[in-house]
């Protein structure tokens, strides 16, 4: 068998020596890169458990403060609208003014109805004098009928003992057949005269009777009352206060300091009362919506610091506040058309629940943010 030439057995050695050389080269480069993975996990781990664990975020948070919507009280036409969309506002502002005609006219009736009802109360006052003067009267009435009973009662006995004298007497023919009768006559009409003097003094008792319960009517209309605390002048008083509140109410005023937005109102158009015309943002007391997973949720608690990035100035500026409540369903359950799980094909979804944070006041007023605004939300365990 012939040997290998020298020429030959040279180069193979070198690419042997070549491909050993890039090997141990690419082993090196492995290592190297399996102890910058190793050590960037265990940094990783190391965050994690001295940071990163302490904290929750998300960027499933939104801006959104509590707005208050502007509706009229009474229906009206429009006179003047004094504001537009965009525009600031501060509490007590004017913002549509109203036809104030039909409640100034309601105002002066129940002005007048007022005037009536204490015109009532005085009058009954009145009377109520009146009658009892007229009963006192009536007492009168029945010491002057019973002063007559008694004359007649006197009358009466007088012409009976007449009578009985003369029947005596005319058993022995002393006394005539005439004057007999003109005694029994005398007699009767004493009697009748008797009987009508009881009358007249049983109908003075009665309508003193009658004069006293007047009175008393009288004295229960107006007994423990004034004439500010009288039913019918309270009741007048009440009627003026509603209509003068809805003449009040033809000035719709700003109820919150914030921006006017949605405005939905025109000069000459006729509102109702309740629609709602349009709405104020308070943008000095805005708060974020933060919707965190619910496997997030495990550790946070109200009173919890949280810092608060917005895209709208990225991360130059730190809002900073704390967790003020967590929602009491999340937001699929609170949607108008809930998800119906009881079905087949059904998916696990990962749920989120809505996270209230307020911000700091005075970062608000140096950085503004607006409802609806984009932020990050991070939440700090640990305290």
């Amino acid at each position: 068998m012939a040997e290998a030439s020298p020429e030959l057995s040279i180069p193979e050695a070198d690419d042997t020596a070549d491909r050993t050389e890039r090997l141990d080269t690419r082993r090196k480069w492995l290592v190297r890169l399996a102890m910058v993975v190793a050590a960037a996990a265990l940094i990783w781990a190391l965050y994690y458990v001295l940071v990163g664990r302490n904290y929750e975020s998300t960027d499933n948070a939104y801006v959104n403060a509590e707005m208050a919507q502007v509706s009229p009280m009474i229906a009206a036409t429009v006179l003047d609208v004094k504001v537009k969309d965009t525009q600031m506002v501060r509490r007590g502002d004017i913002l549509v003014l109203l036809d104030p005609e039909t409640p100034r006219i309601s105002v002066a009736q129940a002005s007048a109805e007022l005037a009536e009802a204490r015109r009532r109360f005085r009058q009954t006052v009145s009377t109520g004098s009146a009658l009892a003067a007229m009963v006192s009267a009536r007492g009168a009435d029945i010491a002057q009928a019973q002063a007559q009973v008694t004359a007649a009662q006197s009358d009466y006995e007088t012409a009976r003992i007449d009578l009985q004298r003369r029947e005596r007497l005319a058993q022995s023919g002393a006394v005539s057949g005439e004057e007999l009768t003109n005694a029994r006559k005398a007699l009767a009409g004493a009697r009748a005269a008797l009987a009508r003097a009881q009358a007249g003094t049983a109908q003075a008792r009665s309508t003193r009777a009658s004069a006293e319960g007047e009175l008393a009517a009288n004295r229960a209309l107006v007994s423990g009352s004034t004439e500010e605390t009288d039913p019918g002048v309270l009741a007048a008083k009440a009627k003026l206060d509603a209509a003068q509140l809805d003449l009040d109410h033809t000035v719709i005023r700003a109820p919150i300091d914030g921006i006017v937005t949605r405005r939905a109102v025109q000069i000459g158009e006729r509102v109702a009362i309740g629609k709602t015309i349009m709405s104020i943002v308070p943008v000095g007391k805005v708060y974020i919506d933060a919707n965190f997973k619910e496997r997030q949720l495990k550790r946070v608690r109200v009173g919890m610091p949280a810092t608060v990035t917005a895209d709208l100035y990225g991360g130059n500026v730190t809002y900073h506040g704390k967790v003020t409540g967590i929602a009491g369903g999340t937001g699929a359950s609170m949607s108008l058309i809930p998800a119906q799980n009881a079905t087949g094909n059904w998916i696990k979804v990962v749920q989120r629940l809505p996270v209230r944070i307020e911000l700091d006041p005075k970062e608000l007023a140096e950085h503004p943010l607006r409802v609806g605004l984009s932020t990050e939300v991070e939440i700090h365990l640990t305290d």
